[in-house]
Formats: C-alpha cells, sequence, structure tokens
C-alpha cells in the first residue's frame, strides 16, 4: 500500500570467500524482532519482518526479479488486450500446495477475493497490507483450471506489480496458517518465540539447499544482535542503526538490503513563504550524505527520486543537477526577495500588508519510538537552513499529530516516510485531488496530473518507463518535496545464502531456497 508512515536498483550483496560458501549448512537459525504475531495470516502481516518467512512459504502470480522486472512466478506467462482492460494469466500446470493438492485458478481468485473484500469493508479500519489490490483490479474471475482472467481498474504495466499477493488455496482463505506451494512450509509456531520451517517435498522446483530453518524471535534489536553475538543464532536482519556495526571480516557477512521506506522533506506548496524559489533553495542546502553519515551510520540510500537509484525507473539522467550548494541557495532567496534587512542572521521581507515578516518556518516531525534518530536528522536540516538565514521553529509529536497537521496543510516543513508500494507510481504524492491521502505537500500542477493519467494507461513497460522519466523531470522543476534517502536494514550472518542481487525488505531470505555451492 502506498500509505504515509510518519515518524514512521541494486543492492550489491558483499562477495563472501570460498569458505563461507563451502559450508552452507542444511540447516540454518535466523534471528529477528517479533513481538505482534500471535497467528499466521500471510494476508494480514502484523509485522513487516514476519513477511520474508511468509514469502517462503506463499508464492504469487509475479515476482520481481533483481532488475525489479515483474517475472513469472505461479504464472508461467500472461497477456492483456491493447486497451488494457483485461489481463489473462495462464496457471503453471506442476504446482502443488504442500499437502499435494493441485493449484488451480479458483485458488487464485478465492485469495485476491478475500484481500479485496477486506480492502473494501467500510466497517472495519485495518483493510490489510495488500488493500492496494482494489485500485488495480475491478473483479477476477476463473476461466478454466489454469486460466485466471482480472478486469483491470487501473489499465497499466503497474498492475503486474500487484499480483505479487500470496495464493493459498480457496477453502482455507480465512484459515490460520493456511498451506503455501512454496519451497518450504510451516512446521511449528510458538508466538513471541519461535517458528520452524521445513523443506515442502513438493515444490515445483528443484528441493531446497538448506533444508530447515528456525527462527528465534527477540523484542529489541539489541537482544537480537547480542544473541548473534554468542552465537545462539547463524544470522539476523534487522533495520536497526545497531546492526551497522558488522561489517564483513573472516567471520561474519554483512549484506545491505532496502527497505520500501522513502524519506522525504515535504514542504507546504500552499505557504505564502514557500515559492518555487525558496523550496529549491531548501534543496540546495540539505547535505544528505552528512545526515546518512552521521545519523544512520550509513544505512541509507540517498535518492532524488520516489524510486530506487539504479532502477530502470529512476531517471539517473538527472543526478548531476543535485547538489549542495550555498552560493545558489543565496540567489534563489534573494530573487524571491527575502534578505536580512536588520541583521539578525534571519531573513525577512515585507508582505502584502506592509509587514515585516521573518523566513521563519515550523518545522514538525514524529518522535521514532526507543529511536532518536529523526531528531537528530530535524537537527542536521535546521543547521542547514540557518546556515542562510532561514529559522525554523520545530516540534516533535505524536504520529497521529502529525497525520492531522499534514493533512489540513497546518505546517511549513515535515519530516516523514512512505512506505512506498511494490508498484511504481508515485501518483498518490503529486496529483492535485490527492491532498488527504499522499499528496501532503499540497502540490498542483496540470501538466504533473497529466503525466500521472498517462503513466496509468500505459501496458508496455517501455510506454511505462518514458512517463516515469517526464515525471521526474517535472519533480526537478517544480521542486514540490525533497527526497531524502531509502532507508536501510542488515543481514549479518556466518554464511552467505542468496546469490541475490537486489536484496529487499520483504524478501531479505529470498535466494536461500535455491542457493547453490559454488
Amino acid at each position: 500500500m502506498l500509505c504515509l508512515i510518519l515518524m514512521l536498483p541494486l543492492v550489491t550483496v558483499l562477495p563472501c570467500s570460498h569458505v563461507f560458501a563451502a559450508d552452507i549448512p542444511e540447516n540454518m537459525v535466523f534471528g529477528m524482532q517479533s513481538t505482534k504475531t500471535v497467528l499466521i495470516r500471510p494476508f494480514e502481516p502484523v509485522e513487516r519482518d514476519i513477511l520474508p518467512i511468509y514469502n517462503l512459504v506463499y508464492e504469487s502470480l509475479v515476482t520481481i526479479d533483481d532488475d525489479y522486472n515483474p517475472r513469472g512466478c505461479l504464472a508461467e506467462s500472461w497477456e492483456c488486450s491493447s486497451d488494457g482492460k483485461l489481463w489473462t494469466f495462464h496457471l503453471r500446470t506442476d504446482v502443488f500446495f504442500s499437502d499435494g493438492t493441485p493449484l488451480t485458478a479458483r485458488d487464485v481468485v478465492a485469495s485476491a477475493n478475500y484481500i479485496l473484500d477486506k480492502a473494501k469493508d467500510e466497517n472495519i479500519t485495518d483493510h490489510g497490507f495488500y488493500s492496494n489490490l482494489k485500485y488495480f483490479i475491478s473483479s477476477i474471475s476463473a476461466k478454466d483450471d489454469s486460466t485466471v482472467t482480472v478486469k483491470a481498474a487501473r489499465r497499466y504495466y503497474g498492475l503486474l506489480y500487484a499480483m505479487t499477493f500470496p495464493v493459498v488455496p480457496e477453502s482455507m482463505v480465512q484459515a490460520d496458517n493456511p498451506l503455501g506451494t512454496g519451497p518450504y512450509l510451516i512446521g511449528e509456531f510458538h508466538a513471541g518465540q519461535q517458528m520452524w520451517l521445513t523443506a515442502n517435498t513438493r515444490w515445483w522446483k528443484a528441493q531446497p539447499k538448506v533444508r530447515d530453518i528456525s527462527f528465534l524471535f527477540h523484542t529489541t534489536a539489541r537482544s537480537l544482535v547480542e544473541s548473534y553475538e554468542y552465537a545462539q543464532i547463524d544470522a539476523a536482519y534487522t533495520r536497526s542503526i545497531a546492526g551497522a556495526q558488522y561489517k564483513t571480516g573472516t567471520s561474519s557477512i554483512t549484506m545491505s538490503f532496502r527497505t520500501n521506506q522513502l524519506e522525504c522533506l515535504l514542504m507546504n506548496n500552499s505557504s505564502s513563504e514557500l515559492t518555487p524559489e525558496v523550496r529549491k533553495a531548501i534543496r540546495f542546502l540539505i547535505d544528505r550524505n552528512k545526515i546518512i553519515t552521521n545519523v544512520y551510520s550509513g544505512m541509507a540510500k540517498e535518492t532524488n527520486f520516489p524510486f530506487y537509484p539504479g532502477t530502470w525507473m529512476y531517471n539517473s539522467a538527472l543526478d548531476d543537477q543535485f547538489y549542495r550548494d550555498v552560493d545558489e541557495a543565496k540567489r534563489l532567496l534573494a530573487e524571491a526577495g527575502w534578505e536580512d534587512s536588520d541583521e539578525n542572521n534571519i531573513l525577512d521581507r515585507i508582505n502584502s500588508k506592509g509587514e515585516l515578516r521573518n523566513l521563519s518556518l515550523r518545522f514538525y516531525y514524529y518522535e521514532e519510538p526507543d529511536n532518536d534518530v529523526r531528531a537528530e536528522a530535524v537537527n542536521q536540516i535546521v543547521e542547514s537552513l540557518a546556515e542562510v538565514g532561514i529559522a525554523c521553529r520545530v516540534e516533535a509529536m505524536t504520529m497521529a499529530n502529525m497525520k492531522s497537521k499534514l493533512e489540513a496543510g497546518s505546517y511549513d516543513l515535515a519530516l516523514a516516510s512512505f512506505a512506498m508500494d511494490v508498484c511504481p507510481d508515485p501518483g498518490f504524492m503529486l496529483m492535485s485531488d490527492n491532498v488527504r491521502v499522499g499528496n501532503y505537500s499540497r502540490y498542483r500542477n496540470d501538466r504533473m496530473d497529466e503525466l500521472c493519467k498517462s503513466l496509468r494507461t500505459q501496458v508496455t513497460q517501455d510506454g511505462f518507463r518514458q512517463d516515469l522519466m517526464r515525471i521526474q523531470e517535472r519533480i526537478y522543476q517544480d521542486c514540490p518535496f525533497v527526497c531524502l534517502y531509502w532507508r536501510m536494514g542488515n543481514v549479518i550472518t556466518r554464511n552467505m545464502y542468496t546469490t541475490c542481487r537486489d536484496v529487499r525488505e520483504y524478501e531479505v531470505l529470498r535466494g536461500i531456497e535455491s542457493y547453490a555451492v559454488q
């Protein structure tokens, strides 16, 4: 789901030595944080760290490869009508659930409809992790046992990315711990303590090299790291800065994985102070590398746009236009009429009422529980703005209060993060009519609206990419907000277990089922 978490490609796996590769065991013990998961519900995960486990048990029609392209999984092929209204997916005929029951189109349809029904239920507040499916599917049906037909709500290439929802048997869509078709099945589960996975002997691909995987649950990042230090676990994955202390060496391998959390500096475009010149000046002042190094210990990836750098969606041709330039910031501010006329180190100008007004901005952020990195990031930004005479009135608040401020447009600057959906479509944060559901910057531009609407008519990757490039050009020109960085996490392990180049938050364990000793 493209949702706001108010605080709240290509990632190269570090090379491993041959001793690590040769010693890959048949059994591995992973550590992770988990305090809320009490039931196995693949459609309704309540913790992000549980998703990598689900993705080893439950498969989807489509999967996303290392180049962030859709590839067939349960669907071996698909086609769409020329207008994108109708998509037809052809299932593999050699796929069975872990009890030996064959997969059919009815299972796919039942799984999708369970998600859609919950997403559209106005009587509940939690619509499920995959609720964005309602924006892509108008209806879904089984043409026969191996053919699924989808009528698209949004008729475009992005629909393929929405087909990554888990599939379970038709009879088990509402059940706890339903069967899956993936490389592993859940042997035992003890909430808050441990979970065991064992190889699915009926998996349609080659049998997993790592036969058994157990997971020890921890309540804090510190206890997780301590378990690794005392060799109680073979590997751990965490988003905590505590995991940044480990470097690849003789006894440990560290892999970075990218989260879906995009950190942004939101700027209220309806504020009289935040004209395009001022917004661009602020962009020229922020030192993202300094924040990433000093605040996040390197566990973030700088980005200029709401796409991951290095992927086919990202407009790298514009990267050389983004840099820190204090002199250019000063020029833009002067162009907008701001000067320090009373020499108090704060810029000012005469407003429409003939009053002298200082350039003093309300800057809000949400306090992240048990972590002060966001406060430190805000302080770094405030220092950069003060360098040219922009004053900030900083206030930390609860997530609920922050969300209310953004929805009402009662702020000037806000440090916020977005949990970006698997589908590369930034329209929710850019289109004029989305001011309460993502476009918190209150950005309005007819050309951007046209581009976002055009994006949602492109049924080929080439057409889709061309519109994405144009959207990023418009973001650069108008500067509605500042994309800062993607948050990163770390896997620390004694055994390299994957050859995947793009290690992603919800698929941290991807590749363990097919790891081949070199």
